[in-house]
């Protein structure tokens, strides 16, 4: 494994490498659970790497590398747990594809995990703000001026998707719970095919980890998100994986909740950030334990 830097404690492992190389070096049926936001095709750039997803040439081509690291998450997680991704379907433009629409990106997802054996277990929509989308987009289908002019290029907001896998077997190691710590109102709320209720201002702070050649984008995971796919869908002391990790948001709530992390972030400066992340949630822990 081709590692440029590590940050290893008995808490989480965070590796400044490629993810298909990370994840090839784990042990197979070790990881409880998988949760991460991919690239989104080449919609952003993160980082001049030729290792970077996200420096794809086109749509195609993202998929022609993500599909190397797919049956590598299915030999290292456990059978019967689960995976679950982050995304959302993808708007396109004239001037890049040729016209104005939108790409169905949730969709080739699914499709390409299922091609690699994995099942297609579930999925909640997570409503986002049309209003903030246009005014941060400038989307021609969300402006008001469009309905006024022609409102056959009028669209509804893009929402975001948190779309889960499951391994085929037998769960060894059921996730189970009690009345006390998922009660039913919270489950009703948890089950909801839409949440409607997610922050999404509740992040990890990031500003550190932008660079000035940096795109605009940067969109770390709602923590939010990560506490109740965590909650549900994994114990205490399960390994939680993020191929791509970002500034740290899945390690983050993994340890804040008792879990073990292993994650793999090829820019350089989210990977400092996660670090910095990861350590510091690991340092409140042990100043806690002092009193």
């Amino acid at each position: 494994m081709n590692v440029l830097d590590q940050t290893v404690t008995d808490r989480f492992a965070l590796y400044h490498a490629d993810c298909v190389e990370v994840v090839r070096a784990l042990p197979d049926d070790s990881v409880g659970y998988t949760v991460f936001s991919p690239p989104f095709a080449s919609l952003y750039t993160y980082s001049a790497s030729p290792r970077d997803m996200g420096n794809c040439a086109d749509h195609d081509e993202f998929f022609e590398h993500f599909r190397y690291l797919i049956p590598e998450l299915f030999r290292v997680t456990k059978p019967g747990r689960l995976l679950s991704f982050h995304c959302m379907n993808l708007p396109t433009s004239k001037a890049r594809d040729g016209y104005i629409g939108i790409k169905d990106f949730r969709g080739d997802l699914i499709r390409a995990f299922v091609e690699a054996g994995w099942i297609y277990h579930s999925e909640v929509v997570i409503w986002k703000d049309p209003v903030t989308a246009m005014q941060r987009t400038k989307a021609l289908g969300l402006l008001h001026k469009q309905i006024k002019k022609d409102s056959c290029m009028s669209r509804q907001g893009i929402p975001d998707y948190l779309v889960t896998m499951r391994k085929p077997g037998d769960n060894a190691e059921p996730v189970s719970h009690t009345n006390e710590d998922f009660p039913v109102d919270l489950w009703q709320r948890y089950a909801s095919p839409v949440w409607f209720d997610i922050n999404a201002s509740k992040t990890l702070q990031y500003m550190s980890a932008r660079e000035d050649a940096d795109e605009r984008h940067i969109c770390p995971l709602q923590l939010e998100v990560i506490e109740r796919a965590l909650k549900m869908w994994s114990n205490p002391g399960d390994t939680v994986l993020s191929p791509f990790t970002g500034i740290g948001s899945e390690g983050y709530v993994a340890l804040k909740e008792g879990r073990r992390f292993v994650g793999a972030e090829l820019k350089e400066s989210y990977y400092r950030q996660a670090a910095a992340n990861l350590t510091a949630v690991c340092a409140e822990e042990k100043q806690g334990g002092l009193f």
